[in-house]
């Protein structure tokens, strides 16, 4: 009972943001129109890169003011036209689409409009019909708008126009910084470059869905549920926000994968129970993994709103050598991922992502990270039907820089872990939440700067554990006493004594034990692993080749089996795939490491790791028997 109360507190705690962000459904009550497709496009080449606010182009037609070009929503623009200018461009780029608006939604009823951008990276402004209704600042994360008011104007046609600048500063997250080099003897008037502490490429646009989506005039604002179990008694506890509305009933429903309704209430908040609960497991701990029960939540009042929400039940627990969920010990085998592909980008593609899903079962990996920056909410949806765990992890990487530790960053990056969290609170998949990549937090700020933001992810969900993944030698991390666990990245005989494999295990034994004697704290080695170019061959193994990256992996394999059994939880390979990086010496278009190539395709090293995560998973003996044989995957 005490359990119980505990996690009906949770409830009271929430996002200090102003409204939910549920992602759009189409049900009974609202409808959902997708705006993908072919959007006009225009950089904005002048030398200050502030010509289309000067000029006012969103006032107008965009090609009223200028030539455009034809861009795909959604996709990074850098990749899809033959101008290398267009490719590494810093600045505002210009997006507009018409669209035809059906009059019921528009026709005063009380109705509500809502534009809501899936992702642009970095700052965005939106106007619609010249009229500005919304900005945001940070990539990877929604923001919506009513437009309503606006498009009942001109009922005809809703101009959209959106302004993405991917300039990144040291108050951004990830931060940068734009360098003027202004020696006329070896560079030209005007030229600049924007300079990143991350190895990814900084891809911009549109990277996500754009949508209109209606809801009644009184509407469910969010819904926030937390589950628990005793025995074979499933709790969820719920929470519901309404907006437009000051009097109104309600009726909660939670339907099972059948549709058998298994527990209901009129309550705003409560606590449903479910007899003969079924679990929500991660792949390859359970025979029914990613089982999802339905809450069907309706609000009546002037009119009546129906939303519908997956909820998954388990629980996630940390003692200070295990990873538990559902009070069974968890292992982390899995990967590291980037949102990146051919021509696209960063762009949302459903046939790249039922790919990725499938590779990931057929490697068994149970896990992966999101990498620097939150992901796709519909790759998180199948997460949590697959039963595939999620490290969930914010865009601060790169956090190089004292200054970025100061107190504007650290306002910003509050708000973006109220952002993440108020989105992906929902998800079972999501076991925890990691605050930053590889951040300088040997500097004497970040312990202030770290313990501040960690704390304030607690309070936002309780339930889950808060990171920030280290490559800080131990005991100069000053943000390491404030985490739930420790995740590190580690690169032995790669950055560190390259090309020698000996090292390997004495390294990472000692990395181990001084992490672990000095916070006494569970570990995921949240990196590790090695660049090979697809095809190149040397024995005995070389640095770069298949060969090299196989035997890097088995070293670390080696120590993973020497301490799992202790205090670590998780291995997670850098990378699942090769993907693309800003140009330099170190890197050959790209980042290698990938145990598949960009275009999905696997290196030896994928072979390798399928064996051993399949041989993870059968440790286990919990899996029905067609599981035990990785070949009928």
């Amino acid at each position: 009972m005490f359990r119980l109360l505990c996690l009906l507190t949770v409830l009271g705690c929430g996002c200090p943001l102003d409204s939910g962000m549920l992602f759009p459904r189409e049900t009974s009550s609202r409808e959902v129109k997708e705006l993908n497709g072919l959007w006009k496009f225009r950089a904005d080449m002048s030398p200050n890169r502030n010509q289309g606010f000067e000029r006012a182009w969103y006032k107008a037609r965009l090609e009223e003011s200028g030539p455009v070009v034809d861009m795909p929503v959604p996709a990074s623009y850098n990749d899809i036209t033959q101008d290398s200018s267009l490719r590494d461009f810093i600045g505002w780029v210009w997006y507009e689409r018409e669209v035809l608006v059906p009059a019921r939604w528009v026709a005063g009823d009380g109705t509500r409009l809502v534009l809501r951008v899936g992702s642009a990276h970095y700052r965005s402004v939106v106007w619609v019909n010249g009229v500005k209704v919304t900005e945001h600042e940070g990539g990877h994360l929604p923001f919506e708008a009513e437009i309503g008011s606006v498009v009942r104007g001109d009922p005809t046609a809703c101009r959209i126009t959106i302004a993405v600048n991917n300039t990144l500063t040291l108050e951004t997250l990830p931060p940068g910084m734009i360098q003027h080099m202004d020696d006329r003897t070896k560079y030209p008037e005007g030229f600049f470059v924007q300079n990143i502490n991350f190895d990814f490429f900084n891809y911009a646009g549109l990277h996500r869905s754009v949508l209109l989506y209606t809801t009644p005039g009184a509407y469910i604002d969010d819904v926030t549920v937390v589950t628990d179990f005793l025995d074979s008694t499933g709790f969820v506890k719920y929470k519901v926000w309404v907006q437009g509305a000051s009097t109104f009933s309600m009726k909660v429903d939670l339907v099972d994968k059948d549709g058998r309704s298994v527990a209901t209430s009129s309550e705003q908040a409560g606590v449903l129970k479910v007899a003969d609960v079924k679990l929500w497991w991660p792949y390859l701990m359970h025979e029914s993994p990613g089982y999802l029960y339905s809450l069907e939540v309706r609000l009546l009042a002037a009119s009546e709103d129906v939303y519908t929400l997956p909820v998954g039940i388990r629980t996630v627990n940390v003692s200070s050598s295990q990873f538990l969920i559902n009070n069974r010990p968890f292992y982390f085998h899995g990967v590291n991922k980037h949102e990146d592909y051919d021509v696209r980008g960063k762009g949302f593609d459903w046939p790249l992502v039922v790919k990725d899903f499938n590779l990931l079962k057929w490697l068994g990996a149970n896990s992966f990270r999101t990498s620097h920056y939150p992901y796709a909410e519909e790759i998180l949806q199948m997460c949590d039907r697959h039963g595939i765990v999620v490290i969930d992890e914010c865009p601060g990487v790169g956090i190089k820089d004292i200054r970025s530790f100061g107190n504007a960053s650290l306002k910003h990056h509050l708000f973006v872990m109220d952002e993440l969290v108020r989105r992906d609170k929902n998800h079972p998949s999501v076991v925890m939440w990691s605050v930053a990549n590889e951040p300088a937090s040997e500097m004497p700020p970040a312990g202030l700067y770290f313990k501040t933001l960690i704390e304030h992810t607690k309070a936002l969900d309780p339930t889950r554990p808060v990171t920030y993944v280290t490559s800080s030698n131990y005991g100069r991390d000053k943000g390491a006493p404030y985490v739930d666990i420790v995740c590190v990245n580690s690169y032995f005989s790669w950055y560190h004594d390259s090309g020698h494999l000996d090292v390997i295990g004495i390294q990472l034994n000692t990395q181990f034990d001084n992490w672990y004697s000095l916070y006494r704290k569970p570990i995921i080695q949240s990196e590790y692993g090695a660049d090979a170019v697809a095809g190149l061959h040397s024995d005995p193994p070389m640095m770069f080749t298949e060969e090299y990256q196989k035997e890097v992996l088995r070293s670390y394999h080696s120590a993973f089996d020497q301490k799992r059994k202790q205090y670590v939880i998780g291995e997670l390979i850098w990378n699942f795939a090769d993907f693309m990086t800003a140009q330099g010496v170190t890197r050959v278009v790209g980042n290698k490491k990938g145990v598949f190539t960009r275009q999905r395709q696997p290196k030896a090293a994928a072979f390798l790791l399928k064996e051993r995560y399949w041989a993870l998973a059968n440790e286990t003996g919990r899996l029905p028997p067609w599981t035990k044989y990785p070949c009928s995957q």
